[in-house]
């Protein structure tokens, strides 16, 4: 499964530490989107997809959550918890994000613009999608 850990700069200062993200640099790629979810409630998850061209930088800039990656032969789950390191998803890759601590804010850097026709919202489908029969 290609996913993998990218630790972000961190400068520590007594002010307050600086975290920073440039595309190319340490974010393989170009960045077309940004975006973050919050106030998830207590239970519920969040993603519940793949994307076909797509590819996300995934940071907990604040709290915690888990992300579970599937491409369809296997599994994996990740904490997410440090605001200087990001989970870097591929394409073709389930995602669900489920867990958040009270005033988690999850921020995603992604690859490309929003576009419906990307997503394979339907696990069902992904499995075909990828050539997987279970």
């Amino acid at each position: 499964m290609k996913y993998s850990i990218i630790d972000l700069p961190k400068i520590v200062d007594p002010r307050g530490n600086l975290t920073v993200a440039e595309q190319i640099d340490n974010v393989p790629f170009e960045i077309k989107r940004v975006y973050w979810v919050y106030d998830v409630p207590a239970g519920e998850s969040r993603g519940g997809h793949a994307h076909k061209r797509l590819k996300q930088l995934i940071v907990a800039v604040s709290g915690s959550f888990h992300v579970t990656l599937d491409n369809g032969h296997e599994r994996a789950t990740i904490l997410l918890n440090h605001p200087w390191q990001g989970l870097l998803v591929d394409v073709n890759t389930w995602r669900t994000l489920d867990d958040f601590s009270s005033g988690a804010v999850c921020m995603v850097l992604a690859s490309e613009h929003y576009d419906e026709d990307d997503y394979i919202y339907d696990y069902q489908d992904f499995l075909k999608y990828v050539g997987c029969s279970k």
